[in-house]
C-alpha cells in the first residue's frame, strides 16, 4: 500500500491549486483523476472556457448578417475546432504544472473509499490501495438526467458538455430547461444560426430574478429570434428526434436536430463509496461540510461543486483558500466570511448580479431605495450598438450600503466586479456615484446608476 501525506480526488480548480500548495510545503501528494480529458476540471474542459470561446464566435457569426445556413455551419464547425484546440492546450498546461512537481503523483484512475484513510484506485486491469492522513474531494458536478421516456441512449439528446462536441450545427435545437445554462446555450446557438426553442416546466421565467429583470431578459431573447415556452410538460423523446409535450392545453410533437437537456447539475459522488469513509451527504446528494469545509469525517474535506454550494470555478478556488486557512491553524477565513459572490450569464446581452435583489431585500425587512437606469442612456452602449437592457441597484436607506446590483448590459461581467468590491468594503454607495472612471466605458454607467 502506497502512503501519501495527502490524497486529492479530482483535478478541479480547488484541488489542483491545493495540490501545488501542499507540494511546495514538502508534502507527498496524490491527485487522482478518472478522465484524462478532465485535467484542470470542469471549467477548462467542459464548462466556462469552452462555452465562452463558442459564445465569442457565435457573436461574430451573428454580426455577419444575412449569410446562408451552410456558411453558418462552416463557421460553427471552425468554432468547435478552435474550442477543442483551446481546451487541449489548457488541459496540457494544467497537467504539466502538477506532473512536473517532484512530490506530486497524478494518477489516471477511478477512486473509491475503502475506509476513512484508504482510497482504492482502479485502473483498466488492476487495483491499488493508497493511504493518506488527509483526503480532499474535488470531483465536481454532473448533469441531472430527468426521468423522461426515451432519454436514455437517445442519439438526439445532449447535455451541456456533449453538445459542445457536436461538429454539425443543428438547424433546429430544442432546449429542455430555462435555467441559466439553458439560456446561455440558447443565446449562443441562436447567434450561430440555429432555430431555438426553450421549453420549461415552471410558469415563472428565471424565478431567482426580480420580475422586471426577468421580463427584460425574456424580451431580449425573444427579439433575438428564439421561442420560450413556459409551463410545458415534457412527455417523451423519440429516437428520431421528436419531443412530445403539452403546453397551454395543446399537444405538440416537435422535431429537433438536437435536444439539449439543461435541467441542472448535481454533486458527482456516485462512484466514491462515501459510506465506507463515514462521509455524509445531504438530500440533494451534496457532501455535508462544516464552516471550514470538513466533512463528517475529520480527515476528509470537500471543495467545489461536490459540497453542494455555488457551482462556480471561482468558488472552488475560494474553497481552497478556506481549507488552507484551516490547515495553517488560523481559521481566519471560512464559509461564514464569504460574502457577495457575483455571477454572470453570458447571453447575447449578458446578465450579471451580486447580492440581494429587490424582492429578497424586502422579504428580509430592509428599508430600501431602488435605482434603475436604462442601458440606452449609456454612451458606450450606443457606441457598441448594444443599447439594450437595464441596470438596477438596491440601497439600504439606513446605512447607504449597496445590498445588491443587477446589470443586464454589454460587458456587465466586468462591471459587476467593481460593485462587489465596493460591497465587500462596506462602502457608502456614493463611492461609485463619485468614482472617476475612464470614458467612454460601460463601467462609467455606475456613476449614473448610483446618482439616481
Amino acid at each position: 500500500m502506497k502512503k501519501y501525506d495527502d490524497i486529492i480526488i479530482g483535478f478541479g480548480k480547488g484541488g489542483k491549486t491545493l495540490a501545488g500548495y501542499l507540494a511546495k510545503k514538502g508534502e507527498k501528494v496524490a491527485v487522482i483523476e478518472k478522465s484524462n480529458k478532465m485535467y484542470g476540471g470542469t471549467c477548462i474542459n467542459v464548462g466556462c472556457i469552452p462555452s465562452k470561446s463558442l459564445v465569442k464566435n457565435a457573436s461574430k457569426t451573428a454580426q455577419m448578417g444575412d449569410i446562408s445556413f451552410d456558411e453558418k455551419s462552416k463557421l460553427y464547425k471552425k468554432a468547435i475546432e478552435e474550442k477543442r484546440n483551446l481546451t487541449e492546450m489548457l488541459r496540457g498546461k494544467n497537467y504539466d504544472k502538477l506532473n512536473n512537481l517532484d512530490n506530486v503523483d497524478v494518477i489516471n484512475a477511478k477512486a473509491s473509499f475503502e475506509d476513512k484513510n484508504i482510497v482504492k484506485i482502479t485502473y483498466k486491469d488492476s487495483e491499488e490501495l493508497l493511504h493518506a492522513d488527509k483526503i480532499y474531494i474535488n470531483t465536481g458536478s454532473t448533469s441531472v438526467i430527468p426521468k423522461i421516456e426515451g432519454i436514455e441512449n437517445n442519439p438526439y439528446v445532449y447535455f451541456s458538455d456533449t453538445l459542445m462536441e457536436l461538429d454539425t450545427l443543428p438547424n433546429r435545437l430544442i432546449i429542455i430547461g430555462g435555467g441559466y445554462i439553458g439560456l446561455e446555450f440558447a443565446s449562443m446557438y441562436s447567434n450561430f444560426g440555429s432555430n431555438v426553442t426553450v421549453i420549461q416546466d415552471g410558469d415563472k421565467f428565471i424565478p431567482r430574478e426580480d420580475e422586471d429583470i426577468a421580463d427584460e431578459v425574456k424580451s431580449l431573447l425573444e427579439n433575438q429570434g428564439m421561442e420560450i415556452k413556459l409551463g410545458a410538460k415534457i412527455k417523451k423523446f423519440t429516437k428520431d428526434g421528436i419531443v412530445s409535450y403539452s403546453h397551454k392545453g395543446k399537444e405538440f410533437n416537435d422535431k429537433a436536430d438536437a435536444i439539449l437537456v439543461a435541467t441542472g447539475r448535481k454533486a458527482n459522488t456516485g462512484d466514491l463509496n462515501l459510506e465506507a469513509a463515514g462521509v455524509e451527504v445531504d438530500k440533494r446528494g451534496g457532501i455535508v461540510v462544516d464552516n471550514n469545509l470538513r466533512t463528517s469525517n475529520n480527515n476528509i474535506w470537500a471543495m467545489g461543486d461536490v459540497n453542494g454550494g455555488l457551482q462556480f470555478t471561482y468558488v472552488s478556488l475560494d474553497d481552497y483558500r478556506i481549507i488552507v486557512s484551516g490547515l495553517e491553524n488560523k481559521n481566519k477565513y471560512n464559509l461564514s466570511k464569504r460574502e457577495n459572490v457575483p455571477y454572470s450569464v453570458f447571453m447575447n446581452t449578458p446578465l450579471s448580479r451580486v447580492g440581494l435583489n429587490e424582492r429578497e431585500a424586502l422579504e428580509q425587512g430592509y428599508d430600501i431605495k431602488v435605482l434603475k437606469l436604462p442601458v440606452g442612456a449609456i454612451p458606450k452602449a450606443q457606441v457598441l450598438k448594444k443599447p439594450y437592457g437595464i441596470l438596477k441597484a438596491i440601497i439600504d436607506n439606513k446605512t447607504n450600503r449597496i445590498l445588491g446590483t443587477m446589470l443586464l448590459c454589454e460587458e456587465s461581467y466586468e462591471m459587476i466586479n467593481i460593485v462587489k468590491l465596493a460591497m465587500d468594503l462596506g462602502a457608502d454607495y456614493t463611492i461609485l456615484k463619485n468614482q472617476v472612471f475612464t470614458h467612454p466605458t460601460m463601467s462609467e454607467a455606475l456613476n449614473d446608476l448610483f446618482s439616481l
